[in-house]
């Protein structure tokens, strides 16, 4: 929904110090309970503190959800239960074995992490059915809804995936998780106990097994939530806040394929443009858009030499811009004992420039950019040189060092430096500068309504210390200028949010209007917050208490009143 003055309140103290005045902001959370039964008991929410009294400190431990006994489905037959029991007694009696007393490494998150944001819409990954890595917890939705009347509610709600269905049914997880699991030669005994499982009919593969965790785009009236592996879900958002999975969406039966989570909306068009990666057969990539009407382009099938870990891109006017990183996929490193996803020192990065408009690959221009690994892209435009006219392709985007280390363990810290990426169309060649030196920032957005186009600023979480985000930093990508919003002592947040103030006034002059909007966790008193910055000044100017904790998520997106009442069931 469109943030105005009337949410504005006092807000907590923080390391910017401001004299403005506040008017006084009152609201109302609304928490609605479940209409579903989870065979989970989750602790009950912490009272809401009186805001104008000094707050205490208490240490509360945070209990972990044990696994219940499995539960099997009551449509099993005789011969699919006995099948299941033996199955998982293979799973405790050989791979829980040879897993305990093994140390989780760097890149792996215990149950603690949980990842997205909405009305304000926010996505996490939260481990319901167990699991290591913070890319495989299942999608939950935290929104916090804005109303005229000076009031908000929070809902926060599971993705009910097919995934998340079926092992709610079963009280135990029954699917691999990609990232934390599939590992060397216990990697291939839990995708082999899977298979098993699919073929006693104990497990429906056919459905997906996504878990909607990493992205949100609101399109074409509605709200779709994302992870690569799988199709996205549609969430219905109700008048009241509260959040409910509709079905698997495939876009009237267009879609056949997995979806990036990081799909564009082109502002000028209106069309969502997106990719789909293949870790098995070729094509190993393919392109495609959705109109405003719905309809579906053919795909372009987009030649790779080997599979492509490919989580984001970028558009400008005319084209689309494509990154062929050094990170890949390999399934015969599982063989060898070792993780599927790998840096490929051999490989040399590169990026390829598509019109919108192209029906096949027959036009792509691949370029070189040696050295570069941009897990996320910010945004990117058309440049003209005025001397010789040759067109520069210009990309902002965050690269990561080691290139691996979100998926790997390294001894070094990982590094995200902001940087400027020049492609020029007519020699062929690159450069990169880093813009920012010496500051994880990572995780961040600009004004959407200039998405493709040139833009000033950029707004992104300071991913420190690493994978916590402290604050988030508006930089200046014409100075080089960073303005620092920092959350305080052990306060940290996930990606920030920009919200335009007025969405239908484009232009660099009212590029920074609008407000940056983030949750916010105070890991000594466990609470929770949204806070609400005005972007031009980098103060804050409005903070909404949440009633639980909201952990770490990853991205998130606004959606408006105007597109809330269009919402498409």
């Amino acid at each position: 929904m469109q943030a105005s003055l009337q949410f504005f309140a006092n807000p907590p103290l923080c390391k910017r110090e401001t004299t403005a005045q506040y008017p006084q902001f009152t609201y109302k959370i609304l928490v609605n309970p479940s209409k579903e039964k989870v065979p989970y008991k989750l602790p009950p929410p912490r009272p809401l503190p009186t805001p104008l009294l000094p707050q205490p400190e208490p240490k509360v431990p945070n209990p972990l959800l044990k696994p219940t006994k499995p539960n099997y489905p009551f449509h099993l037959n005789p011969l699919q239960k006995l099948a299941a029991s033996a199955l998982d007694k293979i799973e405790e009696s050989l791979i829980d074995f040879f897993e305990k007393g093994k140390s989780l490494p760097k890149t792996v998150r215990s149950n603690d992490s949980d990842f997205r944001q909405f009305c304000f819409l926010s996505k996490r990954a939260q481990f319901i059915t167990g699991g290591h890595h913070l890319f495989d917890g299942d999608g939950m939705i935290h929104a916090v809804t804005l109303g005229d009347d000076n009031k908000a509610s929070y809902s926060c709600r599971y993705t009910r995936t097919s995934r998340l269905v079926q092992e709610a049914e079963y009280g135990r997880a029954v699917f691999p998780k990609p990232i934390g699991e599939l590992h060397g030669h216990l990697g291939l005994a839990r995708l082999a106990l899977y298979m098993a499982r699919v073929g006693v009919g104990l497990v429906d593969g056919s459905r997906g097994m996504g878990v909607a965790n990493a992205g949100l785009v609101f399109f074409n009236g509605r709200l779709l939530a994302m992870s690569e592996d799988d199709l996205p879900y549609h969430v219905e958002i109700k008048p009241d806040g509260e959040l409910e999975t509709i079905r698997r969406f495939n876009f009237d039966d267009q879609l056949d394929c997995p979806m990036i989570a990081h799909p564009k909306v082109d502002p000028v068009t209106g069309d969502l443009h997106a990719l789909s990666y293949n870790v098995i057969n070729k094509p190993y990539l393919k392109y495609f858009k959705f109109g405003t009407d719905g309809k579906k382009s053919l795909d372009v099938d987009i030649t790779l030499d080997q599979s492509t870990m490919i989580h984001d891109f970028a558009i400008t006017e005319n084209y689309v811009v494509i990154p062929d990183h050094q990170v890949v996929f390999k399934l015969s490193e599982m063989i060898r004992g070792s993780s599927p996803v790998i840096f490929d020192k051999t490989k040399t990065s590169r990026f390829g420039i598509l019109s919108k408009n192209d029906v096949d690959e027959s036009g792509i221009q691949w370029i070189d950019v040696p050295n570069c690994f941009c897990f996320h892209l910010w945004n990117a435009w058309e440049e003209n040189d005025s001397i010789n006219g040759d067109k520069t392709i210009v990309v902002i985007g965050s690269c990561m060092d080691p290139p691996d280390s979100v998926f790997n363990e390294y001894e070094d810290p990982t590094r995200n430096e902001l940087s400027e990426i020049r492609m020029n169309l007519s020699t062929g060649k690159s450069t990169r500068r880093v813009i920012v030196y010496g500051m994880n920032l990572e995780a961040g957005q600009i004004n959407r309504t200039l998405l493709g186009q040139k833009t000033r600023y950029v707004y992104l979480a300071v991913a420190e210390p690493w994978p916590r985000c402290s604050g988030f930093a508006k930089v200046d990508l014409e100075t080089g200028e960073v303005t620092k919003f920092m959350y305080g002592a052990r306060r940290f947040g996930g990606e920030p949010m920009f919200v335009a103030e007025n969405s239908k006034k484009v232009g660099s002059e009212s590029e920074d209007e609008g407000f940056i909007m983030g949750f916010v966790r105070d890991e000594r008193r466990e609470e929770s917050e949204l806070i609400i910055v005005k972007a031009s000044s980098m103060e804050q100017v409005a903070s909404i208490r949440l009633p639980s904790r909201v952990p770490y998520g990853f991205h998130g997106t606004f959606v408006s009143a105007q597109e809330l009442s269009g919402q498409v069931l």
